[in-house]
């Protein structure tokens, strides 16, 4: 209570004053006192809750208000939900970023795997996604069609091979994202279906350490067929086809319904799009 009060720059007195103003005024206690600790009742939990939703809200708007009065357009917070994503948006980012100057532009990394929530709670107002669950209130577009295939070294045995089967990947040691399985789509598309499962995964935090693993030969991994045709020739690694159609995926924008109006957020959406039709 004091620390709060200090943050408050009231006294501490002055501040449990309102806090037994407030329980009085709903009805209900907030606080259980133990001694000179203090925890939150039931009821005190829905109300933190319910604050830790609302307040970035509150916090946003200030800034954008101090944006619109400084003669800036605003923030345009985007959420990552994949790690290939990132090579895909920075494509985006500088046409974006030259032609809305006045506009702030921000990457939310920890809003990985969690953007759903974070579009609801206004911690971002863009998701990037492969995966969009459909929500009431959200909008989702795809906007960029790519296959998920195969990756190895140069002498890795399938590196001719028109597709393969699940069975082939039994005795590999695949390169994966540190997600779960039920996120990675080469279990999910590929192997989980077919009852198959690799000898062994090893978790890779960045593409780049992941394709040079592949090209020693210390194993395979699953990436965007066009992110591997960009690091071919660097990294000497191919891409080979998961299955006899492939694994087909769309990288999808989701925004708020209530903000599809937003003339800069709109831009950047469009622009997507046109990257998508010259791709």
């Amino acid at each position: 209570m004091t620390a709060a009060a200090e943050e408050l720059h009231l006294t501490q007195s002055a501040l449990s004053h309102s806090m037994r103003k407030l329980e009085d005024q709903l009805g209900v206690k907030l606080w259980h006192r133990d001694g000179r600790s203090l925890r939150p009742t039931q009821a005190g939990e829905h109300l933190l809750s319910t604050a830790n939703r609302l307040l970035p809200q509150f916090q946003h708007a200030e800034k954008q208000l101090k944006q619109f009065a400084r003669g800036e357009r605003g923030t345009l917070r985007i959420g990552m939900e994949c790690y290939p994503c990132y090579q895909w948006l920075q494509k985006i980012t500088a046409p974006y970023l030259r032609a809305w100057p006045t506009v702030d532009f921000e990457v939310k990394q920890e809003f990985q795997f969690g953007g759903i929530g974070a579009l609801f709670a206004h911690d971002i107002d863009l998701l990037v996604t492969p995966d969009p669950l459909r929500k009431k209130g959200l909008h989702f577009e795809p906007v960029f069609d790519y296959e998920q295939v195969l990756v190895v070294g140069d002498d890795h045995p399938l590196r001719d091979a028109e597709h393969i089967i699940p069975r082939q990947l039994g005795d590999e040691v695949l390169f994966t994202y540190p997600v779960s399985r039920d996120r990675l789509d080469i279990y999910t598309h590929f192997l989980t279906p077919t009852g198959r499962t690799v000898r062994q995964q090893k978790v890779v935090e960045t593409t780049e350490l992941m394709l040079q693993m592949v090209a020693c030969g210390r194993g395979v991994a699953a990436l965007p067929r066009w992110l591997v045709e960009e690091y071919a020739e660097e990294y000497y690694v191919h891409p080979v086809r998961l299955g006899a159609k492939g694994v087909q995926k769309q990288i999808h924008l989701g925004v708020r319904k209530g903000d599809l109006e937003v003339d800069y957020l709109n831009a950047f959406m469009e622009l997507a799009r046109g990257y998508h039709e010259k791709a």
